[in-house]
């Protein structure tokens, strides 16, 4: 693993727009995929894609925030960030997979929610809120994947799940580096400063047991070599989907109850 990079190169490598994005893995990984578009409420969201296919012979549900790699797709694609459709769509589909009890894989990639006033309009914070609520009680298993940037509640908006992966050299926090510099320190020169205060990296989260496991990344890094870190994802996904489909609902219940109440805890 790449231990001696710094945390503000960890972000910058979650940054790269060559990393493989959620698009990427659902094509490579998933057989018979159907998109499914479309909150029921407002719109669709392309911030945010997903729908039903198979992994690894099984029907899954998967979805995930889609990035893009240049400027003109990145604008059509709000950078990654979703609206309160996003979210509603995502959940749509969690339901739908809860009902014909299909696992859920959700790929983060997103520097954070969509912070316009069209989004606060309609309502992205109870969006979000109701996503963490349904994903709290959801009676099928589900795993989330942190790809590159886990930015705030517009990460965990998807990502309270059995099982939490981040690849190597992905990043999760409550702000960026920038904006956390911004408030703290009142400079944005301090934004290597603020990564490191953050422990915002996946072995820094794995020590507080915020995340359940990391992926290697080859070496370089995800976009040096995308097809090998697809495979080490799938790897990872398959062996946490044999574990959790053999636990009974309600012990995978009161796992995923426990898990959560744990995070924060300390001794005095």
């Amino acid at each position: 693993m790449n231990e001696e990079l710094t945390p503000w190169q960890k972000v910058q490598l979650a940054r790269e727009p060559n990393r493989p994005h959620t698009r990427d893995y659902i094509d490579s990984l998933i057989t018979d995929f159907v998109e499914l578009r479309g909150d029921r409420y407002f719109a669709d969201d392309p911030a945010l894609i997903g729908g039903i296919g198979k992994f690894n012979g099984s029907t899954v549900i998967i979805f995930g925030h889609q990035k893009g790699r240049e400027t003109k797709e990145n604008i059509r694609l709000n950078f990654g960030m979703a609206h309160p459709e996003g979210y509603q769509k995502t959940r749509r589909l969690m339901k739908l997979g809860e009902k014909f009890h299909f696992p859920v894989i959700s790929l983060v990639d997103t520097p954070g929610a969509h912070p316009g006033m069209e989004a606060e309009e309609r309502n992205q914070a109870a969006a979000i809120a109701q996503n963490l609520m349904a994903m709290s009680t959801m009676r099928t298993p589900i795993i989330t994947v942190i790809l590159g940037e886990g930015g705030s509640g517009g990460a965990l908006g998807i990502a309270v799940s059995d099982r939490v992966l981040m690849l190597e050299n992905s990043v999760y926090s409550v702000i960026s580096p920038e904006g956390c510099a911004a408030i703290l320190w009142k400079k944005q020169e301090a934004k290597e400063e603020a990564a490191r205060a953050l422990k915002l990296t996946a072995s820094d989260l794995l020590e507080f047991k915020i995340i359940d496991e990391i992926i290697p990344e080859p070496p370089g890094g995800a976009h040096l070599d995308p097809k090998t870190t697809i495979e080490k994802v799938a790897q990872a996904l398959k062996i946490n989907l044999e574990q959790l489909k053999e636990l009974p609902v309600e012990q995978l219940l009161s796992q995923r109850y426990e898990k959560y109440r744990r995070i924060g805890s300390f001794k005095e």
